[in-house]
């Protein structure tokens, strides 16, 4: 499943990107920000930590097209302590002023957690609850399938409800906070996934991004814990 999953998910992030920036140059939008974090210390102690990540958006008429592409890791002394990635696609088609339907694609992989692989697929309805000059609010729920995989090969099949919530503040011209949740409920494991994010224009294009990502999951094998954290710093480029 892994493998499979893998390939997949690499095939239609690299063809809907390439196809909508094809389609972006004959007038409709697409833009994108790629950002990138590094930490070194060495003496007593040599550690590194790295992340990066990718977002991609393209909007047609009442369609509206998100990518989203994360990597993170760290090592002391050698030894990995911290590897995970993360695919997420969300695809929005308008109706109405303020509704939406969804269609969602979560795939997630991290070596630490109690849960090596989780990858979900979901449809449901959204509406723009605010929606001004500089608070915007989306909620949104579904329902569909998740597929994961434990750290000793266990493997779960469940239909899930989710539900999410979006918001965005632009705080000045040159600073927003994002912060989104998904809850991802089955019979077998019910996932919360938060992350907040400061985001302050330097120069340009050039912004420096501070995130802050929870992952829980309420039922782990034995020696795990529920709560996976991710913290990062990194300079980020939007086009």
């Amino acid at each position: 499943m892994t493998r499979t999953n893998a390939v997949v998910l690499s095939i239609l992030a690299l063809a809907s990107a390439s196809a909508a920036a094809q389609d972006a140059s004959s007038g409709d939008t697409f833009s994108g920000k790629a950002a990138l974090g590094y930490i070194a210390t060495s003496g007593n102690t040599d550690s590194t930590s790295a992340n990066a990540a990718l977002s991609l958006r393209y909007a047609r008429e009442n369609w509206r097209h998100g990518f989203d592409l994360s990597g993170i890791g760290a090592s002391t002394d050698d030894t990995t302590t911290a590897e995970a990635y993360l695919f997420k696609y969300e695809g929005r088609r308008a109706f109405g002023e303020h509704n939406y339907l969804f269609t969602a694609l979560d795939y997630k992989r991290d070596r630490f957690s109690g849960y090596a692989e989780q990858v979900s697929q979901t449809v449901g309805y959204g509406r723009r609850l605010i929606d001004r000059e500089r608070h915007v609010l989306d909620a949104g729920v579904g329902y569909g399938a998740r597929q994961s995989e434990l750290q000793d090969g266990t493997e779960e099949d469940d239909a899930i409800v989710r539900g999410s919530v979006d918001y965005l503040w632009t705080l000045s011209d040159t600073t927003e906070f994002e912060q989104a949740l998904v809850v991802e409920t089955g019979a077998t494991n019910t996932m919360t996934e938060a992350r907040s994010a400061l985001r302050a224009r330097i120069i340009g294009n050039v912004a420096l991004v501070v995130s802050y990502r929870i992952k829980l999951n309420s039922a782990v094998p034995a020696g795990t814990a529920n709560a996976d954290r991710f913290t990062s710093v990194a300079l980020e480029y939007a086009f």
